[in-house]
């Protein structure tokens, strides 16, 4: 039975980037084919692929999730928007000396009073006055990771984004996706590479760690995806010819999965709470293109279940000793499923 410990690994902290390439598709690819493993370049995705391949895209846009304030007894806190509810209610992660009470009031960066509704675990459920969404994209600030240590600036309003970026909703990017620009998405499609969209709103969750031992015990948040028909109906063609469907980053993928676990793949919307570990049965993915994760993660273990564990211990042991660059900012894996 596998645990927690069978997903850690030390990474030597100047291996986590800081800031982004200079250019989007300068990032380094390490490419793996079960225990294959070969240096690339993003910008070599296009030879890597081949004509009749589907590239499924996350389309979700990051909203600026965090925000300061201070409860109406006049103590400071720290909101990070875990997830907005389909009832417009907010769903965030609240930092204070001391929890607020239920009922009272959050006054935001000197602009929004939310109402404090109860708990939820470790996440408090509150209520903006007006649409939430446009409030805090209007008042908040962009969500960063915690292992950039540096405040998000102006070029990180950009970066902190893919270029096909279109649906508001998540508080942290879909970093796959970040390596993409529109040179590189040319030269796909004159490979004669198809593309896709599907959406699926990240939450804070996505860095939060693992704390059970027994991986069985563990409990995913809830994100809000959508599939549309059009993406159904494109990976069906891909198939017909023969061609791969390439999921660009985890969350595409626990997308799709979740939208197939029946084994059909349907259009539709929802809540997934998927949590992939060795021995899940993939029904959709072929090839997964995926920055380096967090030891301990649920995207590490998502990625050892894709391309085997014991193969990516070793593909991150070669991207360490061979100075890639880790986790968001950072270089990216092209896996191929075992």
């Amino acid at each position: 039975m596998l645990t927690l410990d069978d997903f850690d690994y030390t990474l030597p902290p100047e291996r986590i980037a800081q800031m982004p390439p200079a250019e989007r598709s300068a990032s380094r690819l390490l490419v793996m084919h079960g225990a294959e493993l070969a240096d690339r370049g993003i910008r070599d995705l296009p030879t890597l692929l081949a004509p009749g391949d589907l590239l499924v895209m996350n389309d979700t846009r990051v909203i600026h999730a965090r925000l300061y304030g201070r409860k109406d007894t006049g103590g400071q806190v720290e909101l990070l928007v875990e997830r907005i509810a389909a009832d417009g209610e907010v769903i965030a992660q609240l930092r204070a000396s001391k929890p607020p009470k239920i009922g009272s009031c959050l006054r935001l960066e000197d602009a929004v009073d939310a109402e404090v509704l109860g708990r939820i675990g470790e996440f408090w459920r509150l209520t903006f006055p007006g649409d939430a969404i446009e409030l805090i994209e209007r008042h908040g600030r962009l969500p960063l990771p915690p292992y950039i240590e540096h405040p998000a600036t102006t070029s990180d309003e950009e970066r902190y984004q893919t270029v096909f970026a279109r649906e508001k909703g998540s508080v942290a990017a879909p970093t796959a996706g970040l390596h993409f620009d529109p040179p590189l998405l040319a030269a796909l499609a004159v490979r004669g590479i198809e593309t896709a969209q599907v959406t699926l709103h990240v939450g804070a969750g996505t860095f939060q760690p693992v704390r059970v031992h027994d991986l069985a015990e563990h409990r995913m948040h809830k994100e809000r995806y959508s599939v549309p028909q059009s993406t159904v109906d494109a990976i069906a063609a891909c198939r017909a010819r023969g061609g791969r469907v390439v999921a660009v980053g985890t969350t595409t993928l626990r997308t799709l999965e979740t939208a197939a676990l029946d084994g059909e793949l349907k259009a539709g919307e929802g809540e997934s709470e998927l949590f992939v570990t060795p021995g899940f049965e993939f029904n959709v993915v072929d090839i997964l293109l995926t920055n380096f994760h967090l030891p301990k993660s649920t995207l590490l273990m998502l990625v050892s279940a894709f391309g085997g564990l014991d193969n990516i211990r070793a593909a991150y042991s070669h991207a360490i000793e061979n100075s890639y660059r880790f986790f968001s900012y950072g270089d990216a894996m092209l896996i191929h499923r075992t």
